[in-house]
C-alpha cells in the first residue's frame, strides 16, 4: 500500500457538530431570521446562536443551535450568481417530496424566498447528527465498515433512482428528453462564463460529447452531487442516514449519477481524492465491477453499454463547476477555504475525461483488430 492510498487518520472524519464562526462575508440579521422562524417554524423558541459549516462550498450552509432544538439554514450566498446555479427553492422542493420515500433526507420546515429577510433566499431543516466523511477511502474506517457504508451507499443510489414521480408530485422537477445535451450545453455555457484559461481536454470534451451521446431512457430523480462528502452517516453505525446538497438535482439519466459517484475509481488521490490504484479488497472497498453489479441488481438492469461516455460526461462535468469555484475565489465569495485548490481541480478533472474518451477508442480499436485476426483465422481454417 502506498502513502498516497494508506487510510487517513479517524480525524479527517468530521461531524454534523463541527462548526466555526460564521465568515464575515457570510454574516445575515440574526433578529430578523428569529422573527420569521416564530412564524414560520412550527415549535421554535428562540434566541438563536448561529455557526457556519465549511462544507456548502456552493451555498452556504449554517447551523442554528436554539432551546427549542437545533436547525440547519442553507442561503444562496451573496453577489453576483451564474446563471440557474444555488436552486435552495429546488433543493427545498425535492427533499420535501422525497420524506415519504425510503430515500433518506432530513425532514424541511420552511423556505423562504423573501430577499429582505436576510439578505438571499434561504430554507430550514432539520439538523442530523452524525459523520460526514468525504474521502472516499473512508478513513478511520474498519475494512468491514467499509465494506457496509459503501454498500449502503449504493443501495441509496439504486432506492432514489427506483423513486415514483408521479407519487411524490416530481413529474415536472426537469424538462423532459435531450438530458445529456442540455447538461452539456449547460456546463459548456457556466465553464465560459467562468474561464479563466485555455484548458485544451475541456475543448475536446465540448466538441466529442454532444457528438456521442447514448440512446434517452425513461428519466429518474438524479441528485447530481452524489458522493460520500455528501451524505450523513449514523454517528456509530456503517450506514447512510441522510444525502444533502441536493442543489444540482433534477429529472434525467440515472447513469449520469452513477457513473459521478463512481468517478473516484478512474481519478487518482490527488485528484478530488481518487481511488485509483489503491488495494481496494484490502481495504473492503469493492471494486468498480463490483459496486455497478450491485446496482444493477438492485435497479433491475442487465448491464450498462456505452460506461466510458458517461464517465467522461462526469469528470467534464465537475471539471466545468470547478472552474465556476475559480470564479467565485476571483470575485471573492467562495464559501470555503480549499476554494482555490477545488477550483485547480478544473484542468486534472478535464484532462482525465478527454483521456477516459481515449482509452475506450483505443480498447474498441484493439476489440476490432482481435476480431479481424480471429475472422481471419477463420477464413484460413475453412479455405
Amino acid at each position: 500500500m502506498t502513502a498516497d492510498h494508506a487510510p487517513r487518520d479517524a480525524a479527517e472524519v468530521s461531524s454534523t457538530t463541527d462548526t466555526v464562526p460564521v465568515r464575515e462575508t457570510h454574516r445575515f440579521d440574526v433578529a430578523a431570521l428569529e422573527r420569521y422562524m416564530a412564524r414560520h417554524v412550527a415549535g421554535f423558541k428562540g434566541p438563536v446562536v448561529v455557526s457556519q459549516f465549511q462544507g456548502g462550498q456552493s451555498n452556504p450552509t449554517y447551523r442554528l443551535t436554539s432551546p427549542g432544538g437545533d436547525y440547519v439554514l442553507r442561503r444562496k450566498p451573496p453577489g453576483k450568481l451564474l446563471p440557474s446555479a444555488h436552486a435552495v427553492d429546488r433543493e427545498y422542493r425535492i427533499m420535501t417530496a422525497l420524506a415519504p420515500t425510503p430515500v433518506p433526507v432530513p425532514r424541511t420546515y420552511a423556505l423562504c424566498e423573501d430577499d429582505s429577510v436576510i439578505g438571499t433566499a434561504f430554507f430550514i431543516m432539520e439538523w442530523v447528527r452524525g459523520r460526514v466523511v468525504a474521502d472516499p477511502l473512508l478513513p478511520g474506517m474498519s475494512p468491514a465498515d467499509r465494506t457496509r457504508i459503501y454498500d449502503s451507499m449504493n443501495e441509496v443510489l439504486a432506492r432514489l433512482h427506483l423513486v415514483d414521480l408521479e407519487a411524490t408530485g416530481l413529474t415536472d422537477y426537469g424538462r423532459p428528453g435531450s438530458y445529456f445535451a442540455r447538461q452539456i450545453h449547460r456546463w459548456t455555457a457556466q465553464y465560459r462564463a467562468s474561464e479563466t484559461e485555455r484548458i485544451e481536454a475541456m475543448e475536446h470534451l465540448t466538441a466529442w460529447l454532444p457528438e456521442h451521446v447514448p440512446a434517452e431512457e425513461a428519466p429518474t430523480i438524479v441528485h447530481g452531487d452524489f458522493r460520500p462528502g455528501n451524505l450523513i452517516l449514523h454517528p456509530t453505525e456503517p450506514r447512510v442516514v441522510a444525502v444533502l446538497d441536493w442543489e444540482l438535482s433534477t429529472l434525467g439519466s440515472p447513469l449520469a449519477d452513477l457513473a459521478y459517484n463512481c468517478m473516484p475509481y478512474r481519478l487518482t488521490p490527488s485528484t478530488l481524492g481518487g481511488v485509483l490504484g489503491a488495494p481496494l479488497a484490502e481495504m473492503g472497498l469493492p471494486s468498480e465491477e463490483q459496486y455497478l453489479a450491485a446496482y444493477c441488481r438492485r435497479t433491475g438492469r442487465s448491464s450498462i453499454p456505452d460506461w466510458e461516455f458517461y464517465l467522461a460526461f462526469a469528470m467534464f462535468r465537475l471539471a466545468a463547476i470547478a472552474q465556476g469555484i475559480m470564479g467565485r475565489v476571483i470575485a471573492g465569495t467562495a464559501n470555503d477555504v480549499n476554494a482555490r485548490a477545488r477550483g485547480e481541480r478544473a484542468r486534472p478533472l478535464a484532462e482525465a475525461g478527454w483521456a477516459t474518451v481515449n482509452r475506450a477508442a483505443g480498447n474498441r480499436a484493439a476489440g476490432d483488430r482481435a476480431a479481424g485476426h480471429r475472422g481471419e483465422g477463420v477464413n484460413r481454417r475453412a479455405g
